[in-house]
């Protein structure tokens, strides 16, 4: 089996770029590859479905335990002949900025998966294997077993290639140069998602195909050739609870494939619906999902559903079992501005307003602690979480303690109630199961006190 972790020495390296292309590239070669992003990133992997048609999955060494990834990572190679890894931040940056924890190198060693290290050589030259051959001594096993260099001119890499061997004793497996027709734009701090770039698939098409002539493809399945460990898996079947409705469509698009696989582990029976566009929720659910998103973005249209808003309030003012994140925490609350500062009227189920702000709000891993029994979670209990928007809100909620974990800083955030679970907190219930479990018993107790 081809295994592939590729890291960067930072962000903006084209980490995306170079694993979409990939992923295409095996594809091709029949290799059914499975696609993974380390970190709490939601878009990256959209862009990797984009290119497989199949799910992507996080690995985040901060939302899960070590032995929770391993079965994350072993569930979903199942079937597959090559895994790719897309890496986050620069190689080594983990929780805080100053530990290596969840770092790409974290999930790396412990996966056991070689790297493949990704350099955009601007500016530089000799310099250049200095910095690779840092990041390969800094930790007892880098796991870096060869280099690819983007955005890279021919010349310039027919130049740098056997310096970069000679020098690092690393093999330099191949490049791709500035390909404008075949960019990705990016928003804030990411790029925008799959689906807002016209002609995305072209574009992966033409990158797949200009790597396939940059790149020394059998030397690369070479020595990213791993051990055979794709046995089949057989998730034990599990009975359905109840339907549980999650929110997706353009505003809210931001959910853990991970997530919904621990609701189904757990008895629900994932019922998608679409805020923007859809007059009614799903009949006969027990709960609701609203993540993240960018409901900011759509604000006039969400206002405009006003059947969906009164829809949604009734059911949480009826008891329904509900938990909303970030951009469903602000659709939950009575207006949200747009990006000129217009405010709309949104659900009303919760105090506070949606409002503009220049900067990051809240960004960041942090743990929560739970005030009182709610919902998802028991009085005192810590929940590992991760936080990242423009907006905020004029209430943010007061039954959770927020902690960042180097800093020590902390705030109130947060409405934990008997059948509610709103925050700009982001939850990854994969890491936590029995989250899931008590999200999906509320919901069919729920369900069946309806029928």
């Amino acid at each position: 089996m081809v295994e592939i972790l590729l890291a960067a020495p930072a962000s903006g390296g084209g980490k995306t770029t170079v694993t979409c292309a990939l992923l295409a590239a095996l594809a091709k070669r029949g290799f059914s590859p499975c696609a993974f992003k380390c970190g709490p990133d939601y878009i990256d992997p959209m862009f990797h479905r984009s290119v497989l048609g199949v799910e992507s999955h996080n690995l985040d060494l901060f939302l899960c335990t070590e032995d929770s990834l391993r079965a994350l990572y072993e569930r979903h190679i199942s079937g597959h002949q090559a895994a790719v890894c897309e890496g986050v931040m620069g190689y080594y940056d983990g929780v805080g900025g100053s530990t290596a924890q969840a770092s790409a190198w974290h999930v790396a060693s412990t996966l056991e998966l070689p790297v493949l290290l990704v350099i955009r050589p601007k500016g530089a030259s000799l310099t250049l294997a200095a910095q690779v051959k840092g990041l390969c001594s800094f930790r007892e096993n880098s796991r870096i077993r060869g280099i690819f260099l983007n955005d890279c001119p021919p010349m310039l890499f027919a130049s740098l290639a056997p310096m970069l061997e000679r020098e690092t004793g690393l093999p330099v497996l191949g490049y791709l140069p500035r390909m404008e027709e075949a960019a990705f734009q990016s928003r804030h701090l990411g790029l925008y998602t799959a689906g807002e770039i016209e002609g995305l698939q072209q574009r992966i098409d033409i990158l797949a195909q200009k790597l396939e002539q940059t790149t020394d493809m059998p030397r690369l399945l070479e020595l990213f050739a791993g051990r055979d460990r794709a046995a089949a898996f057989r998730p034990v079947p599990t009975p359905v609870k109840t339907a549980i409705a999650v929110a997706q469509d353009e505003a809210f698009c931001f959910t853990y494939a991970e997530t919904l696989d621990a609701l189904r582990d757990a008895g629900a029976q994932i019922v998608p619906f679409r805020p923007l566009h859809d007059a009614a929720l799903p009949e006969k659910i027990g709960g609701l999902y609203l993540p993240g998103g960018y409901p900011e973005l759509y604000a006039r249209q969400l206002s405009q559903n006003g059947s969906m808003r009164r829809a949604i309030r009734g059911a949480i003012s009826r008891g329904m079992p509900t938990v909303a994140e970030c951009g469903g925490f602000l659709y939950l609350g009575q207006t949200l501005e747009d990006e000129t500062g217009h405010a709309y009227p949104m659900t009303g189920a919760l105090p506070g307003s949606g409002v503009k702000k220049q900067k990051l709000v809240r960004f960041g891993y942090a743990s929560l602690t739970a005030k009182t029994d709610s919902l998802l979670f028991a009085q005192g209990e810590e929940i590992p979480v991760h936080e990242f928007h423009y907006w905020d809100s004029t209430e943010n909620g007061s039954d959770f303690t927020a902690q960042k974990p180097v800093s020590g800083r902390s705030w109130q955030c947060g409405f934990g109630e008997k059948n509610l679970y709103a925050a700009f907190p982001h939850l990854y219930f994969w890491g936590n199961p029995q989250w899931a479990a008590r999200f999906v018993q509320a919901a069919a107790r729920y369900a069946k006190s309806e029928e």
